[in-house]
């Protein structure tokens, strides 16, 4: 039996090789190359091509290669009672963590500013905030949420958190799904960490911009279908939203016409917030391998239910 790995970009071999690295014994298989479907018993997959799941009559387990598992239960041809799983890795936590902050420091700063200012040679100071100025938001307390929460409220901001379900974080005062309103009515800075299910796609709304605080600034670094973008533009141009760094988007790469790339209060990066090492995820993918083997516990599986 073996586990295959299927991507569509260069990054496939690496992938491979970090799997075949961390155990040789175990046969690792390239979905592009010759293999026989029947000896398929677990899928290490992103974004792979639709319908794939239905070729493999043995399969017994689908892991992602990161955190998010959405574009698996897109596809009609899994099916929920196949075990699914995640990655859970300290570096995509500590990366996460790390570039929130990043773009939270850069909004308190205004640096992105003067990196315009720079292409005209402009020397103009500009007003900056200050950590008590403002009260950050995490949208979705799960391990990147909860992680990013606990961070930021080390370097001393003002942090609260909103979950479905009540949630207990030290530093963090944290909401259930009745008090959202109250929630967004404090966060000045909403840092969307959710997972993608059928209740979370498009929460990013006008409706959800509306409650916030005017003038807030929006970091979207959870799943592109999140946001409603043309309730984002139109909240940016009437200054309801002051300003957003987005790394993910509904279509990816972002379509070169699309009017965020000229937006001046718009920040894009090319998701890039948080990137699953391989090497670093190779040796939880081999440890669930083995459990399936053996008819343990995988760890890290998503409630097929809950979609998260």
């Amino acid at each position: 039996m073996s586990i295959l790995v299927v991507r569509q970009d260069e990054k496939i071999s690496d992938w491979v090789s970090a799997l075949q690295q961390c155990d040789p014994e175990i046969p690792i298989i390239d979905y592009r190359d010759s293999h026989q479907p029947s000896d398929v018993k677990m899928m290490l997959v992103w974004k792979q091509p639709q319908g794939i799941f239905s070729t493999y009559p043995n399969l017994e387990c689908v892991s992602s290669m990161g955190a998010g598992v959405d574009f698996i239960f897109e596809d009609p041809s899994y099916r929920k009672q196949i075990p699914m799983t995640r990655v859970v890795d300290p570096l995509l936590v500590s990366d996460m963590e790390e570039f929130v902050s990043a773009q939270i420091y850069n909004y308190l700063k205004g640096l992105h500013i003067y990196t315009g200012n720079m292409q005209q040679a402009l020397w103009e100071q500009k007003p900056y905030l200050r950590k008590s100025d403002v009260s950050i938001g995490i949208l979705g307390l799960g391990v990147l949420g909860s992680a990013t929460a606990m961070s930021l409220s080390k370097q001393g901001f003002k942090v609260q958190g909103w979950s479905q379900s009540q949630k207990i974080i030290e530093g963090v005062s944290c909401y259930d799904g009745t008090a959202l309103d109250v929630f967004l009515s404090q966060s000045d800075i909403l840092v969307n960490l959710l997972p993608l299910t059928p209740q979370t796609r498009g929460i990013l709304n006008a409706n959800l911009f509306s409650k916030l605080p005017k003038g807030s600034f929006l970091i979207q670094v959870a799943r592109g279908p999140h946001l409603e973008e043309k309730d984002l533009l139109e909240a940016l141009d009437q200054g309801q939203i002051s300003g957003a760094a987005l790394d993910v988007f509904s279509q990816e790469p972002l379509d070169k016409n699309h009017p965020f790339w000229t937006h001046k209060k718009v920040l894009i990066t090319p998701h890039c917030a948080s990137i699953s090492a391989p090497s670093s995820v190779a040796p939880q993918i081999i440890d669930n391998y083995k459990r399936l083997l053996k008819a343990q516990t995988l760890l890290n599986q998503v409630d097929t239910v809950k979609g998260y």
